[in-house]
């Protein structure tokens, strides 16, 4: 049985510059994602690529100057100064993949008017940015950045599943097997329901969706996954509700990309953080405010941590959330540890 709210169609207004075809926005809502091809403008990716780098060396200043590190690296590229940086402090990517920090170019590629285009086409004309979006650095051979089998609803309220949201994975390089892309499992999104999943997955703070479960309750096989490599300039669309990973990575340079988010204005968020309206069928010629993440006196991430009752430390390379209430933990790591003396029972069934 489907689920209309991932798989029925909002009625379309007139055409804008970058949406999809027919055919193409049927096959994202009968497959639950999409690859688009040379989409994003190169330059724009570069000037994201030039904040990562500022990024990365506010880290390591900071990091340096705590004395927690004897050397930055900075004659080190994008692509491999993470790797060098890890071994001097480890889980140094997981200080930068819970960073809340949302700079000028992530703005412009989060706003950008041809994704806004299709997210209109998803979700119709009312449109927010979902507080939870993400920087993803994945250094090579690491454990901890490899994502395993999971729905995005299993991180959120159970009540989430009724709110649809637009997912676009975009890299910052060329995404390949090799690398680390993403696989999806078409079809996994059409009963519209959350699978049951376990906590968390090896030394991670990831949700695992057993591949047995993935069958019996969302009807399809791991085996059927797509692997969705993607150039620089690709986005890969897809919902909250399919199931997902991503790979390994095996090459010997840092496979960046960023997930961002988008809901219905009217929609609850299920989770921390601020919305921010990017589109309004009241105001089309809407003036994004940023304010709600930009001067937020706390991110999303400290919210979490806030709510759980841990103490919010920007160098302790350490993610847990109300998602570790939500699901039986089966693997112990030190990221479940520092959730186990929390009494808050957010998100709990």
């Amino acid at each position: 049985m489907k689920s209309k709210l991932y798989t029925e169609i909002p009625k379309q207004g007139k055409p804008k510059p970058g949406q999809l075809s027919e055919k193409e926005l049927q096959e994202y809502f009968d497959k639950g994602f999409i690859v688009l091809y040379d989409f994003v403008d190169h330059e724009l990716l570069d000037d994201i690529r030039a904040d990562i780098c500022n990024q990365v060396d506010g880290l390591a200043e900071k990091l340096y100057n705590a004395g927690k590190i004897s050397n930055k690296y900075g004659e080190k590229g994008l692509d491999e100064r993470l790797i060098f940086l890890e071994k001097e402090y480890p889980g140094i990517a997981v200080l930068l993949h819970k960073s809340d920090y949302l700079s000028p170019a992530f703005q412009r590629l989060w706003s950008y008017e041809k994704l806004l285009n299709v997210i209109e086409q998803i979700i119709g004309p009312d449109i927010s940015g979902h507080p939870v979006w993400n920087l993803r650095p994945k250094v090579p051979r690491n454990d901890e950045l490899t994502v395993p089998w999971h729905q995005d609803n299993a991180y959120f309220e159970p009540s989430a599943v009724d709110t649809f949201l637009a997912t676009a994975w975009i890299p910052f390089v060329n995404a390949t097997k090799r690398n680390g892309c993403m696989q999806m499992v078409p079809k996994g999104h059409q009963r519209g329901i959350t699978a049951t999943h376990t906590c968390c997955a090896g030394p991670t703070w990831y949700v695992d969706l057993a591949g047995d479960v993935m069958k019996e309750e969302l009807g399809v096989e791991a085996g059927s996954a797509v692997t969705c490599e993607i150039p620089y300039g690709g986005v890969l669309l897809f919902n909250n509700c399919i199931p997902h990973r991503s790979l390994e990575n095996f090459t010997d340079a840092i496979r960046w990309s960023a997930d961002l988010r988008w809901q219905r204005t009217s929609d609850p968020t299920s989770s921390f953080g601020n919305k921010v309206i990017m589109r309004s069928k009241n105001n089309p010629n809407l003036d994004i405010d940023w304010s709600p993440i930009t001067n937020a006196k706390e991110g999303r991430n400290k919210q979490q941590d806030g709510a759980l009752g841990n103490d919010y430390d920007e160098f302790v390379p350490v993610i847990s959330g109300p998602w570790m209430k939500r699901w039986e933990i089966v693997k112990h790591n030190r990221h479940t540890a520092q959730h186990q003396s929390s009494a808050d029972q957010s998100f709990k069934p």
